[in-house]
């Protein structure tokens, strides 16, 4: 019986060992970076700030650190035209810091701002995408956790992973889009209980867009709805309609972009009827460099509606920002400083990113709001790896909060350079140094504010 059950052991490794295996090519592909940053004051009041949470922000206090990143995609090629795309963050921390406890810019899943994970799982590692790539006779179908958030130019954009089911298709030198996204579930499941007595508290969304290819540029539409029953145990739902077109053109040595969005609906619409308000947010940008060689000369220009706080029937501001991933200063508006630093306050609770007061369609701190911005820019490439900036920037508010007698954010002068060590390998240093406005001043008119500076430098790999 021993022998009988060995043959049989032997022949069926024989066919194990001989049936043909499935080729799989992976590809990775992914960055590093280590840092240093420091910022000369943490808050923008010369007292201590007297109120709420951010009582905890000192005044003329500084802080000093190192983080770093390491990002890893990985694409498994099955066969062409199928393959299974995953990513991961990990050890994204401050050196030698205390370990997270809370989110850093919570989001709507209650993780980290930028991540499918939370700020601990990032400290460790965190999975943001993982999703099968299909490209069939009809287009390409991704369905799975992948990016999101990112749409015609960098304004605008804050690229987040998110559950969704997509399709591409490529019609000559149009592109056109299509895809549902899930925001927040919020069915009965074994770990939201909570819930058995309610359905469909979810916050979906609904996006067609096309673009098409030129020489020297593009130029595309997208359309977005937004459908919040989140609020349902408020009485109240949302639904949120946004209409983004955008340009981009090389005209000699100038290139040229645009962005404008518009963000319409129902900002509250109540099951009674009563207290319901629109949405009416605006927001614009347009950006020009022309490009020498050696040298080059740019400028900015950028608008996003804040909210009128004399019409309770209509929200302005709130639900657009400048996103997270455009970032035109190093202080002000700039994702790295907030995300690692912290927020930076002012007296009678003034801040910019201004805290997002519409939970329900948006992350919260990230990306200008309520502002007028422009910036100008001068560069020099003196050696073929080297390249040095300067810029000069002005903000102030669009709509003052109730009391806020100024709506000046200040002005800020910015150095930068950034060296290519290799192909792969880059280092950059930059300072940056902030008139604060007035508008920290909040409601008292009495108030100082401190200047503030940045010293930034960073260490990047890319494979």
């Amino acid at each position: 019986m021993k022998r009988f059950w060995l043959v049989l052991l032997s022949l069926g490794l024989v066919l194990a060992f001989s049936a043909s295996a499935m080729a799989v090519d992976v590809k990775f592909s992914g960055s590093f970076y280590a840092a240093g940053m420091y910022l000369d004051k943490t808050s923008l009041g010369k007292t201590d700030i007297p109120y709420g949470a951010d009582a905890s922000y000192k005044a003329d206090v500084s802080t000093a650190f190192y983080y770093q990143r390491l990002r890893l995609k990985t694409e498994f090629i099955v066969s062409p035209g199928l393959k299974l795309v995953t990513r991961f963050d990990a050890m994204e921390r401050a050196w030698g810091a205390a370990r997270a406890t809370a989110n850093r810019g919570s989001s709507l899943a209650s993780g980290d701002i930028a991540s499918s994970g939370t700020s601990t799982e990032n400290e460790n590692i965190a999975f943001d995408l993982a999703y099968i790539s299909y490209t069939s006779p009809i287009g390409m179908f991704n369905v799975g956790y992948q990016d999101d958030g990112a749409w015609g130019t960098q304004f605008g954009d804050s690229t987040a992973p998110l559950g969704k089911i997509s399709w591409y298709g490529q019609f000559g030198p149009v592109t056109t889009i299509a895809y549902l996204g899930k925001f927040k579930d919020g069915s009965y499941t074994a770990l939201n209980s909570a819930t058995a007595t309610a359905t469909d508290r979810d916050i979906d969304m609904y996006v067609l867009a096309a673009l098409y290819n030129f020489k020297g540029g593009s130029a595309g539409l997208l359309g977005k709805y937004i459908r919040s029953a989140a609020t349902r145990g408020y009485n109240f739902t949302q639904n949120v309609y946004a209409l983004v077109p955008y340009a981009i053109a090389q005209i000699g040595p100038v290139k040229v972009q645009a962005e404008l969005t518009y963000a319409f609906g129902d900002y509250m619409k109540t099951e009674s009827g009563v207290g319901n308000s629109t949405l009416s947010n605006w927001d614009a940008w347009v950006d020009a460099t022309a490009d020498f060689g050696m040298f080059y000369v740019g400028g900015s220009l950028a608008y996003i509606s804040g909210d009128d706080p004399t019409t309770t029937d209509k929200k302005e501001g709130g639900v657009l920002t400048g996103g997270i991933d455009w970032n035109p200063c190093l202080i002000m508006f700039n994702f790295d400083r907030y995300y690692w630093a912290g927020k930076m306050t002012g007296y009678s609770g003034t801040q910019n990113p201004n805290a997002n007061d519409n939970p329900f369609l948006a992350t919260n701190d990230g990306g200008m709001t309520n502002a007028w911005f422009g910036s100008g820019r001068v560069g020099v490439r003196p050696i073929a790896p080297l390249d040095i900036m300067a810029s000069l920037s002005y903000a102030q508010a669009d709509q003052k909060p109730i009391g806020v007698l100024n709506n000046a954010y200040g002005w800020e002068i910015d150095v930068t350079g950034t060296y290519k060590l290799t192909n792969n390998l880059s280092y950059m240093l930059g300072v940056g140094y902030l008139f604060t406005g007035d508008y920290y001043k909040g409601t008292d008119a009495g108030a100082s504010v401190n200047n503030d500076y940045i010293l930034i430098n960073k260490l990047t790999l890319t494979f």
